[in-house]
């Protein structure tokens, strides 16, 4: 007998910080299936339903995949909500307010010729706990003949929208201008129309026919020279753009510098008025240093881990958030806001803190760049060795957790380390204030450098120091 949990194991798809993900070759039918039946035997042991949902992205490969998916669900005997392309948010915020599961084809930034799958219980993202389940699932499977795709409904857009537009008057943004950067987000059809009901005048740049893998940790140097340039040309208040399926923001103030991600959710945070804060522990200490919150507690880096420290939080807290350095932004409780309520959302989010950080600088009269600069100025950088087998990752990081002083000795630092921290990968602090972390990615063959300074020029060469060394090491 085939099972779901040996269809999967062979697959070559595994689990890493954000979904399931793989070559799009190794999304056979088969696979996608026997994820898709894993998925529904780890819900039916906790929840009742009779719908699921289902999304994808723009890539090229997305709708084969949910085709086998959606093929799967109807062939049980569940009815299957179909909303098409739109960002993972929308889709799980949707899900939430219908009390119902749901899957997303996404592969997020990675290249196009990988994809991958999220998955959300009917209270949000899974745990990994869930993840364990549906790798397991001793359930039988076996190839079956594939649907059309049906028709589809637009509702979770609609939902989606109105959790943002109903917080605000029609006119709160009249006199300003914001660029979008569509590319191939999820979401580029639908960001334009919402600053613009809430009066901004809005620009809609460089839509993408080919899949453009946006990495909002490492902005490539093209990026940031059209976001200067964009600015320049335009004058722009702000430009908002998302990776491709629309969960973490990339959002540049009036001089078309982008904001760290972990500064973007810092400031949203703080316009919310969070009691508590769970963040990966590679987020910018700038966290701690303004005293905004009454805790702030450091995870994993993964969303996963960020949402299991909510439930310990919200016991002494009234409201709890949290997000990566990726500037995915969570919301762990129901908030109020401009005296309504903001619905919870305990998944990666663009779109709020898209909002909120230009709203910041509305409420105090100034530009994004002086909210920037009125925080505690610690800089954070980070970049990637593409194409660096996890496997050699691991090794390096074992080598350099026993002893650091070549990777110091290759970088011409001198200060001494005064912590080492283990949580996820290798985090150095030295004795200046300084931090170097390494870590393989949770979800491609790739190693990531993390670094944080008291100047931007010191935090990138940092990181460019130090991935330049461990290739030599």
């Amino acid at each position: 007998m085939t099972t779901c949990s040996s269809v999967i194991a062979d697959s070559g798809v595994k689990f890493g910080t954000s979904g399931a993900r793989g070559l799009v070759t190794d999304f056979t039918p088969l696979a996608c299936q026997a994820f898709t039946l894993a998925f529904l035997h780890a819900m039916q042991t906790n929840f009742k339903f009779t719908t699921v949902a289902v999304g994808i992205d723009n890539r090229p490969s997305s709708p084969d995949l949910a085709q086998s998916i959606i093929s799967t669900l109807e062939a049980t005997g569940l009815d299957v909500a179909y909303y098409g392309v739109l960002p993972t948010p929308a889709l799980a915020f949707s899900a939430m307010q219908q009390n119902i599961p749901c899957i997303m084809v996404t592969g997020s930034h990675i290249p196009f010729d990988r994809n991958g799958l999220k998955f959300y219980t009917p209270e949000g993202e899974i745990s990994k706990a869930d993840e364990k389940a549906i790798l397991t699932a001793p359930i039988p499977v076996k190839e079956l003949d594939l649907t059309p795709l049906p028709a589809v409904d637009k509702g979770a857009i609609n939902t989606y929208k109105r959790r943002i537009t109903e917080l605000f008057s029609a006119t709160i943004f009249s006199g300003k201008k914001i660029g979008i950067y569509e590319h191939s987000s999820a979401g580029r059809d639908i960001y334009a129309s919402i600053f613009t009901e809430l009066g901004a005048e809005v620009i809609a740049l460089e839509r993408s026919d080919q899949f453009v893998p946006i990495d909002t940790e490492a902005v490539s140097d093209e990026d940031q020279a059209k976001a200067v340039a964009w600015s320049k040309q335009h004058g722009f208040d702000m430009i908002f753009s998302t990776d491709g399926d629309g969960d973490r923001p990339l959002i540049s103030d009036e001089n078309g510098q982008w904001l760290r991600g972990d500064i973007v959710g810092l400031i949203t945070s703080q316009v919310l008025e969070l009691e508590a804060l769970a963040v990966p522990v590679s987020c910018n200490t700038a966290i701690e240093k303004t005293q905004s919150f009454a805790k702030v507690e450091r995870t994993r880096i993964g969303s996963p881990y960020v949402i299991a420290e909510f439930i310990d939080l919200a016991k002494n807290h009234t409201s709890v958030g949290g997000f990566e350095a990726n500037g995915g932004f969570l919301l762990g409780s129901n908030v109020q806001y401009n005296d309504k309520m903001i619905a919870a959302l305990p998944t990666r989010d663009a779109l709020l803190p898209g909002i909120l950080v230009l709203a910041a600088a509305l409420a105090k009269a100034t530009h994004i760049s002086e909210v920037v600069a009125a925080l505690p100025q610690r800089f954070t950088e980070s970049d990637r060795i593409k194409d660096f087998a996890t496997e050699t990752s691991q090794a390096v990081l074992a080598r350099l957790t026993k002893d650091c002083s070549e990777l110091l000795l290759a970088m011409s630092i001198e200060d001494k380390v005064v912590d080492t921290n283990t949580v996820d990968g290798l985090r150095l602090t030295l004795a200046n204030g300084d931090i170097v972390h390494l870590r393989p990615s949770g979800n491609a063959p790739e190693l990531r450098c993390y670094a944080e300074s008291n100047t931007r020029a010191k935090a990138k060469k940092l990181v460019v120091e130090a991935l330049k060394a461990v290739q030599t090491l």
